[in-house]
């Protein structure tokens, strides 16, 4: 059993594998269902008909395009929809989501005929992460109504591509209507996967799996001084600096998969008050007991408040802060929590031969490290520890997997090096190997998913209508 559950995880995780012959990224396919409750009640003599209507949005253009519909269901306010969404879901990208409800009055496809019932915006990263793939979110969009509440639960679809041809027939039926004989029709339904099942890290609730967040910056005088503007950390008051918008490119995906959105924000290459001692690990809200910032947006206010109060020096010291992660890694290695540590640095490194050891026993932990170059300096040392060519080894041990992904910042700005061209693309980039380096830890350990929640049931209606 067990190297048959092995065998499917190494073919799930080839999803990830670039397809050379479409050019295409492959995605794994999940399938969302939506309920919701205490919806608004917008007709007179019975309740809403209800209909569920899923947006998704362009990345780059940003225009939101209607994906589909559920089916209508007559006279209730808490409906449980039967159809479902299949989308393709790259745990790599932000993929922006937006559902609308109105009671249908009509036959009418067009959307402006039937009450609007309320919204819900969110992202596809945001349902997957949540606690056992299912999201709750109170709807919105109607000034001062309260219009209920929308749930979202997501499935990754198998890959599974056999048919099956089935035959009913039904003798004897009771018959219900007065004048005229019954118009039976058939309602399948179909359970969640049980714990046999295995699931890649795109519905990562599966393992049960808590990502950990870290972010370490680089306070090393090479940046430059923060109050000028050819500064890598000038504090443009019209605009973010590379380090932020690095930051916020990586951190606004991986934050979906943590469900607190606290985050350690850690400082490395500065000297800190009141006695101007380096430190190559230093938390950027300035309390050592819990450097943990609140959301993204508190990360990128620590990091402000920091460049006011620390002075840039040096040198580049990776290694503190990789053996930071490493602690907390070394501590929890049952598969239940998986850690990530973004590096944004400047410079080349200054402690090469400590950083190689430290990801060497780094990647025995549930742990990846994603490094992020600014500036024009020479990152020939950072693409050795990447690792993509060559793994990287010291003292004479190979590191056992890669768990190291580098990208050169500059490759994603304009010519004059203030525009980021495509957020999502350098987001794309920077978590591009995740996923394989979670399920190499996986395999290397032998770690199975647990077995799926029970599936959420309701007693749903089944008049259905299509518009």
């Amino acid at each position: 059993m067990e190297g048959d559950v092995m065998d499917k995880l190494e073919d799930m995780a080839s999803v990830y594998e670039f397809d050379p012959i479409t050019g295409n990224i492959p995605a794994t396919k999940v399938e969302i269902t939506v309920s919701c409750r205490n919806l608004l009640d917008k007709d007179t003599f019975s309740k809403s008909d209800p209909l569920c209507v899923l947006y998704t949005q362009g990345v780059e253009t940003k225009q939101w395009r209607e994906f589909g519909r559920t089916e209508v269901i007559d006279n209730t306010l808490n409906p449980d929809f039967v159809r479902k969404y299949i989308l393709d879901y790259f745990f790599e990208e932000k993929q922006n989501l937006r559902f609308d409800l109105y009671d249908v009055d009509s036959k009418s496809p067009d959307l402006s005929k039937h009450d609007f019932l309320g919204q819900v915006f969110c992202t596809l990263g945001e349902i997957v992460g949540s606690p056992a793939s299912r999201l709750e979110k109170p709807l919105g969009g109607i000034a001062g109504k309260k219009c209920g509440t929308i749930i979202l639960s997501v499935e990754e679809l198998g890959n599974c591509r056999d048919s099956a041809t089935m035959q009913f027939c039904a003798n004897k039926l009771d018959k219900k209507d007065f004048f005229g004989k019954s118009d039976p029709f058939i309602v399948f339904y179909r359970s969640n996967e049980d714990g046999t099942v295995v699931v890649t890290f795109t519905l990562l609730p599966q393992f049960r799996t808590q990502i950990n967040f870290t972010v370490a910056i680089d306070f090393t005088a090479s940046n430059g001084n923060p109050s000028q503007s050819t500064s890598l950390h000038y504090m443009n008051p019209y605009q973010m600096n590379a380090y932020a918008m690095a930051l916020k490119a990586v951190g606004e995906i991986i934050q979906d998969y943590d469900s607190d959105k606290m985050f350690p924000a850690l400082g490395f290459g500065a000297k800190l008050p009141p006695d101007g001692q380096v430190s190559h690990e230093f938390p950027l809200n300035g309390n050592i007991e819990n450097p943990y910032c609140n959301g993204i947006d508190g990360i990128l206010e620590a990091y402000h408040e920091s460049l006011k109060t620390v002075q840039l020096y040096g040198p580049t010291n990776f290694a503190p802060v990789v053996n930071h992660v490493a602690r907390y890694a070394a501590a929890v290695q049952d598969g239940s929590q998986y850690f990530i540590l973004l590096i944004i640095t400047d410079g080349v490194i200054s402690d090469m031969a400590q950083t190689k050891e430290a990801i060497v026993n780094g990647a025995k932990l549930p742990m990846s490290i994603i490094i992020v170059g600014v500036g024009q300096a020479e990152f020939d040392a950072m693409v050795e520890l990447d690792g993509d060519d060559i793994r990287i080894s010291s003292r004479g041990k190979l590191a056992e997997r890669d768990i190291v992904q580098f990208v050169p910042f500059r490759d994603y700005m304009d010519r004059t090096g203030n525009h980021v061209l495509s957020m999502a693309r350098l987001a794309k980039d920077v978590l591009a190997e995740i996923p394989d380096q979670f399920i190499s830890y996986m395999k290397s350990r032998g770690i199975k998913p647990n077995p799926a929640p029970p599936p959420y049931t309701t007693s749903g209606h089944t008049h259905h209508t299509q518009i």
